[in-house]
Protein backbone atom coordinates (compact mmCIF):
# COMPACT_ATOMS: atom_id res chain seq x y z
CA UNK A 1 0.00 0.00 0.00
CA UNK A 2 2.68 2.34 0.55
CA UNK A 3 3.86 1.76 -2.32
CA UNK A 4 0.87 2.83 -4.51
CA UNK A 5 0.97 5.78 -2.16
CA UNK A 6 4.42 6.57 -3.54
CA UNK A 7 3.39 5.89 -7.10
CA UNK A 8 0.62 7.98 -7.19
CA UNK A 9 2.40 11.33 -5.61
CA UNK A 10 4.96 10.53 -8.02
CA UNK A 11 3.30 12.40 -11.29
CA UNK A 12 2.31 15.52 -9.35
CA UNK A 13 5.87 15.67 -7.60
CA UNK A 14 7.44 15.49 -11.47
CA UNK A 15 4.80 17.83 -13.03
CA UNK A 16 6.28 20.77 -10.69
CA UNK A 17 9.83 19.61 -11.50
CA UNK A 18 8.87 20.04 -15.25
CA UNK A 19 7.55 23.67 -15.09
CA UNK A 20 10.37 24.68 -12.94
CA UNK A 21 12.48 23.37 -15.96
CA UNK A 22 11.03 25.07 -18.85
CA UNK A 23 12.43 27.86 -19.61
CA UNK A 24 11.70 30.63 -22.43
CA UNK A 25 14.38 31.07 -25.76
CA UNK A 26 14.17 34.08 -28.24
CA UNK A 27 14.69 32.31 -31.13
CA UNK A 28 15.93 34.07 -34.33
CA UNK A 29 17.21 33.05 -37.83
CA UNK A 30 21.34 33.29 -38.68
CA UNK A 31 23.33 32.60 -41.98
CA UNK A 32 19.95 29.81 -42.65
CA UNK A 33 20.04 28.12 -38.95
CA UNK A 34 17.73 28.66 -35.97
CA UNK A 35 19.63 29.97 -32.65
CA UNK A 36 18.24 30.29 -29.13
CA UNK A 37 18.76 32.99 -26.90
CA UNK A 38 17.64 32.73 -22.65
CA UNK A 39 15.15 35.08 -23.03
CA UNK A 40 16.15 36.80 -19.45
CA UNK A 41 19.29 37.94 -21.31
CA UNK A 42 16.93 39.73 -23.76
CA UNK A 43 16.53 43.53 -22.72
CA UNK A 44 15.10 44.70 -26.76
CA UNK A 45 15.10 44.08 -30.14
CA UNK A 46 15.32 47.09 -32.35
CA UNK A 47 15.08 47.77 -36.30
CA UNK A 48 18.96 47.92 -37.71
CA UNK A 49 19.93 51.17 -38.15
CA UNK A 50 22.06 54.05 -37.81
CA UNK A 51 25.32 52.69 -36.78
CA UNK A 52 28.08 54.51 -36.34
CA UNK A 53 31.51 52.23 -37.51
CA UNK A 54 34.61 52.36 -35.68
CA UNK A 55 37.72 52.27 -37.52
CA UNK A 56 40.33 49.36 -36.55
CA UNK A 57 37.94 47.15 -35.08
CA UNK A 58 37.46 43.39 -35.98
CA UNK A 59 35.26 42.79 -39.07
CA UNK A 60 32.93 40.81 -36.25
CA UNK A 61 31.82 44.45 -34.56
CA UNK A 62 29.64 46.56 -36.87
CA UNK A 63 29.90 49.19 -34.78
CA UNK A 64 28.05 51.55 -32.39
CA UNK A 65 24.22 53.06 -31.14
CA UNK A 66 23.27 55.55 -29.59
CA UNK A 67 20.18 53.69 -27.58
CA UNK A 68 18.48 56.72 -25.09
CA UNK A 69 22.16 58.35 -24.53
CA UNK A 70 23.74 54.96 -23.85
CA UNK A 71 26.93 53.70 -26.26
CA UNK A 72 25.70 50.36 -27.45
CA UNK A 73 28.17 48.07 -28.80
CA UNK A 74 26.67 46.14 -31.79
CA UNK A 75 28.49 42.81 -32.74
CA UNK A 76 27.39 40.73 -36.19
CA UNK A 77 27.26 37.20 -34.73
CA UNK A 78 27.62 35.58 -38.35
CA UNK A 79 30.86 37.31 -38.45
CA UNK A 80 31.85 36.06 -35.04
CA UNK A 81 30.98 32.64 -35.18
CA UNK A 82 33.94 32.98 -38.00
CA UNK A 83 31.66 33.15 -41.19
CA UNK A 84 31.36 36.62 -43.00
CA UNK A 85 29.63 39.61 -42.28
CA UNK A 86 25.58 39.26 -42.21
CA UNK A 87 24.14 40.52 -45.11
CA UNK A 88 21.71 42.89 -44.06
CA UNK A 89 18.18 43.23 -45.27
CA UNK A 90 14.20 44.38 -44.04
CA UNK A 91 14.00 41.45 -41.76
CA UNK A 92 17.65 42.26 -40.09
CA UNK A 93 17.41 43.81 -36.54
CA UNK A 94 19.56 44.37 -33.53
CA UNK A 95 18.86 42.00 -30.29
CA UNK A 96 19.69 44.26 -27.31
CA UNK A 97 21.45 41.73 -24.49
CA UNK A 98 22.22 42.97 -20.83
CA UNK A 99 25.77 41.05 -20.15
CA UNK A 100 26.94 41.18 -16.41
CA UNK A 101 30.45 42.95 -16.34
CA UNK A 102 33.25 43.78 -13.78
CA UNK A 103 31.87 47.47 -13.65
CA UNK A 104 28.25 46.27 -13.56
CA UNK A 105 26.04 45.46 -16.04
CA UNK A 106 26.42 46.45 -20.23
CA UNK A 107 24.63 46.24 -23.13
CA UNK A 108 25.51 44.68 -25.96
CA UNK A 109 23.80 44.67 -29.40
CA UNK A 110 23.41 41.62 -31.99
CA UNK A 111 22.36 41.82 -35.73
CA UNK A 112 20.52 38.49 -36.40
CA UNK A 113 18.71 38.31 -39.85
CA UNK A 114 15.55 37.35 -38.46
CA UNK A 115 13.54 37.01 -35.14
CA UNK A 116 11.10 34.47 -34.98
CA UNK A 117 9.56 33.46 -31.95
CA UNK A 118 9.42 33.00 -28.08
CA UNK A 119 9.72 29.25 -27.65
CA UNK A 120 9.28 27.42 -23.99
CA UNK A 121 11.88 24.50 -24.06
CA UNK A 122 11.66 21.87 -21.28
CA UNK A 123 14.98 21.00 -20.04
CA UNK A 124 14.13 17.34 -20.98
CA UNK A 125 13.97 18.81 -25.01
CA UNK A 126 17.71 20.05 -24.65
CA UNK A 127 20.59 17.78 -25.73
CA UNK A 128 24.31 18.32 -24.91
CA UNK A 129 26.28 20.41 -26.92
CA UNK A 130 27.39 17.98 -30.23
CA UNK A 131 31.20 17.43 -29.87
CA UNK A 132 31.52 17.90 -33.45
CA UNK A 133 29.66 18.82 -36.53
CA UNK A 134 28.45 22.56 -35.34
CA UNK A 135 29.50 25.54 -37.41
CA UNK A 136 30.33 27.34 -34.47
CA UNK A 137 32.44 26.76 -31.44
CA UNK A 138 31.29 24.16 -29.43
CA UNK A 139 31.92 26.29 -25.99
CA UNK A 140 29.17 28.87 -27.80
CA UNK A 141 26.65 26.34 -27.60
CA UNK A 142 24.58 25.84 -24.47
CA UNK A 143 22.40 23.17 -25.86
CA UNK A 144 20.43 22.10 -28.64
CA UNK A 145 16.99 21.99 -28.26
CA UNK A 146 14.50 19.87 -29.75
CA UNK A 147 11.32 21.58 -31.24
CA UNK A 148 8.71 19.98 -33.72
CA UNK A 149 11.41 17.80 -34.54
CA UNK A 150 13.91 20.05 -35.59
CA UNK A 151 17.09 21.39 -33.22
CA UNK A 152 17.62 25.01 -32.10
CA UNK A 153 20.79 25.68 -31.56
CA UNK A 154 20.50 27.54 -28.09
CA UNK A 155 23.36 29.99 -27.21
CA UNK A 156 25.79 30.26 -24.04
CA UNK A 157 25.80 34.67 -24.67
CA UNK A 158 28.05 35.21 -22.09
CA UNK A 159 30.98 33.13 -23.78
CA UNK A 160 29.86 34.21 -26.83
CA UNK A 161 29.61 38.02 -26.32
CA UNK A 162 32.90 37.41 -23.42
CA UNK A 163 34.42 41.31 -23.18
CA UNK A 164 37.60 39.46 -22.58
CA UNK A 165 38.03 37.20 -25.05
CA UNK A 166 36.44 39.95 -27.86
CA UNK A 167 38.70 42.30 -26.46
CA UNK A 168 41.62 40.26 -27.26
CA UNK A 169 40.62 39.61 -30.70
CA UNK A 170 40.18 43.48 -30.76
CA UNK A 171 43.52 44.47 -30.14
CA UNK A 172 45.38 41.45 -31.95
CA UNK A 173 47.61 41.69 -35.22
CA UNK A 174 46.23 44.84 -37.26
CA UNK A 175 42.80 45.50 -35.26
CA UNK A 176 41.39 42.69 -37.20
CA UNK A 177 40.47 43.67 -39.88
CA UNK A 178 42.55 41.35 -42.05
CA UNK A 179 39.90 38.13 -42.60
CA UNK A 180 42.65 35.28 -41.95
CA UNK A 181 43.67 36.81 -38.55
CA UNK A 182 39.58 37.24 -37.84
CA UNK A 183 38.92 33.72 -38.86
CA UNK A 184 41.58 31.82 -36.82
CA UNK A 185 41.70 33.97 -33.61
CA UNK A 186 37.67 33.21 -33.82
CA UNK A 187 37.94 30.03 -34.88
CA UNK A 188 39.70 28.35 -32.00
CA UNK A 189 39.41 28.07 -28.60
CA UNK A 190 41.74 29.81 -26.42
CA UNK A 191 43.69 27.94 -23.91
CA UNK A 192 45.94 29.62 -21.14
Amino acid sequence: MGQLTAAAKMPAATANVTNAEIQQYLTFLLGGEMYGLAILNVKEIIEYGSLTEIPMMPSFIRGVINLRGAVVPVVDLLARFGGKQSEISRRSCIVIVEMASDEGRQDIGVVVDAVSEVLEISAGEIEPTPAFGAKIRTDFIAGMGKVAGNFVILLNIQRVLSSDEMAMLANAGDGGRDGETDRSASGAPQHA
